[in-house]
């Protein structure tokens, strides 16, 4: 279910391809949607959804979409600074630091969007629902609420010592 392809600096893991069907006068006409986490493995990293009447153009377009929208990533090292807890819809997905070494413990959606960030010591846990999708936005969001410890310092006015 997931590919590993360098483009030009890029890592793009396929997280979903959906087959849609259309009835229509001389049977069905299939449509595919690919879902594809692109990222730098320095912590940037994006989400792409591409359609299109066959899969190769899909996966691209998805590609495209998912680096324009990438996100810069605070990280520690080969993991993240502090637990964060990310929803999207019924899916909640949890994300802890790892001690050097950990790998990366995680579901097959959360885990691409890990592995395109450049995350390597990460632990996750997934709530709710198991849509692939929706766990790979739940992942954004919640890559989206860490802050380094100098930016918390700033935000609250206080030194974290």
């Amino acid at each position: 279910m997931s590919t590993d392809e360098i483009q030009g600096q890029l890592i793009d893991k396929m997280v979903k391809i959906r087959r849609c069907a259309a009835v229509v006068k001389g049977g069905r006409r299939f449509s595919f949607a690919a879902m594809v986490v692109v990222g730098d493995g320095q912590g940037k990293v994006g989400w792409g959804y591409g359609k299109a009447n066959e899969v190769p153009p899909a996966v691209e377009k998805a590609v495209k979409d998912g680096s324009r929208k990438m996100i810069a990533v605070h990280m520690e090292g080969t993991s993240i600074p502090h637990t964060v807890t990310g929803e999207y819809g019924a899916a909640k997905v949890v994300l802890a630091p790892g001690a050097p070494g950990t790998g990366v413990i995680a579901g097959a959606a959360v885990r691409a969007v890990c592995e395109a960030c450049g995350l390597k010591d990460v632990l996750t846990k997934s709530f709710g629902s198991n849509n692939p999708i929706n766990l790979v936005k739940a992942a954004f969001n919640a890559l989206e609420q860490l802050r380094s410890p100098s930016e918390v310092e700033r935000l609250r006015g206080v030194s974290l010592t």
